[in-house]
């Protein structure tokens, strides 16, 4: 066999030359004198038909017995086929097994349990489903740095070990660290990037964050992926100018290189169609009347729980803000509202058809005295803050930013029914393996 080999999807530039894959038999059936041969090898899928008469018999003995998932190099002649998914078919001139299984696939054709797939994620990745999800949020990651780049921001990366609370105690993985000092796993980068931003005027962080919350919902992962800008001198309308473009823009990109992905797991396009700033805005005060005429019981001043965000979006045919929510619901950190000191410049993105908020924003408290006043008021320890306010005490300025979920985007362009598919390897309170 030859040492260079073809990428399947590359193969519809060879039509009529003779080429080696090499991959994994995702599937196969034989008719008689004719092996039907699936393969894939990351890039795409093609169909390798191999005929008893053209091939060796030891080569045609083996593909008999090959089990799912066996790893192979196939030799052929590229044929284009319309009707394929890669748009040809190889037919196969010579097999060489790499390794055969010596069981069968765990993950037959047969349905299984979620608990089950998860237990195999390290198997289940290589479904068809799997990928083209996974495909599409590397495409979502993609487009979001690259608008930002765009934009004249800079990455800036924050550290995941971190002394300080970002967004509230309840929700920290606390660990020892060294000499008896206490640590907690980030919730947050934004404390960092503010201070970032202060340097560079407009940067964003991006890594995963984690949340100790006992949650259970289809919302929820205990480590999970943010994306965080910060601008220098942004207000709160200038911030929510900017998440409704970024928004925007991973959309339509999507639509633009995964529509075949999008397509493969039966999402209705025409629904992310709808996706183009502006979106529509409402405050807090008419989002909690829209839901007590909808039968919500959530008393005014509370926050929203997932049943409320499903409610309100299922109002809506693109995503909408709700800005200016009480001041007692909402981090430390956010800017006090200038007319009503009970509210705070601060705004949830929140995605249509059920899927609630994807994006959590707001104007940052630039006074010192009035930052100093909320952390007090939180119980929070000043000492760990010190290096926070000095941003407030060497240059103040007004600035803004927002922190985006990425998988609770990725499960609502997907149309996914729980965000644990929408991360390669999902952690939630019962799930700590693969």
């Amino acid at each position: 066999m030859s040492e260079s080999w073809i990428y399947i999807k590359d193969l519809v530039k060879h039509e009529g030359q003779k080429v080696t894959v090499k991959g994994w038999m995702y599937n196969k059936r034989s008719s008689g004198k004719i092996h039907f041969l699936q393969l894939r090898d990351g890039t795409g899928t093609v169909q390798g038909v191999m005929v008893k008469k053209e091939v060796s018999e030891e080569a045609f003995e083996d593909a008999k017995r090959l089990w799912l998932e066996a790893s192979v190099e196939v030799e052929g002649i590229v044929r284009l086929d319309e009707r394929a998914p890669s748009g040809v078919e190889l037919t196969v001139t010579a097999l060489h097994v790499i390794q055969n299984p010596t069981e069968e696939y765990p993950l037959g054709k047969k349905d299984h349990g979620i608990d089950f797939l998860l237990d195999h994620r390290h198997l289940w990745l290589r479904s068809s489903r799997q990928q083209a999800i996974m495909k599409i949020r590397e495409r979502v990651i993609w487009a979001a740095r690259e608008y930002l780049h765009n934009e004249g921001f800079m990455l800036i990366d924050s550290p995941i070990l971190t002394g300080s609370i970002g967004e509230g105690a309840s929700g920290l993985f606390e660990l020892n660290y060294f000499e008896d000092t206490k640590a907690y796993l980030a919730q947050t980068g934004q404390l960092y990037a503010e201070a970032a931003a202060a340097a560079f005027g407009k940067v964003y962080c991006f890594g995963p964050t984690f949340r100790a919350e006992k949650s259970k919902t289809r919302r929820h992962l205990t480590e999970f992926w943010m994306l965080e800008p910060e601008v220098a001198y942004y207000d709160h309308e200038k911030n929510i100018e900017l998440q409704e473009n970024l928004v925007s823009y991973i959309v339509e990109q999507v639509l633009l290189h995964c529509r075949k992905e999008l397509e493969s797991i039966d999402r209705d396009i025409t629904k992310l169609e709808k996706v183009k700033a502006p979106f529509y805005r409402i405050t807090y005060d008419k989002a909690m009347e829209m839901l007590h005429e909808l039968g919500s019981s959530t008393p005014y001043g509370d926050d929203f729980g997932n049943e409320d965000e499903t409610i309100l979006t299922q109002q809506f045919d693109k995503p909408i803000f709700v800005e200016c929510y009480p001041k007692k619901v909402k981090a430390f950190y956010m800017k006090e509202h200038p007319e009503n000191p009970d509210l705070v410049l601060c705004d949830d993105l929140l995605a249509p058809e059920g899927y609630g908020e994807i994006i959590g924003g707001s104007q940052r408290e630039d006074d010192l005295e009035r930052l100093l006043a909320r952390i007090h008021e939180e119980g929070l320890q000043e000492e760990s803050y010190d290096w926070y306010l000095d941003l407030r005490k060497y240059g103040t300025f007004v600035h803004s930013g927002f922190g985006m979920g990425i998988e609770r985007v990725i499960a609502w362009i997907c149309g996914l029914d729980h965000i644990r598919e929408a991360i390669p390897w999902p952690r939630t309170i019962y799930r700590i393996k693969p």
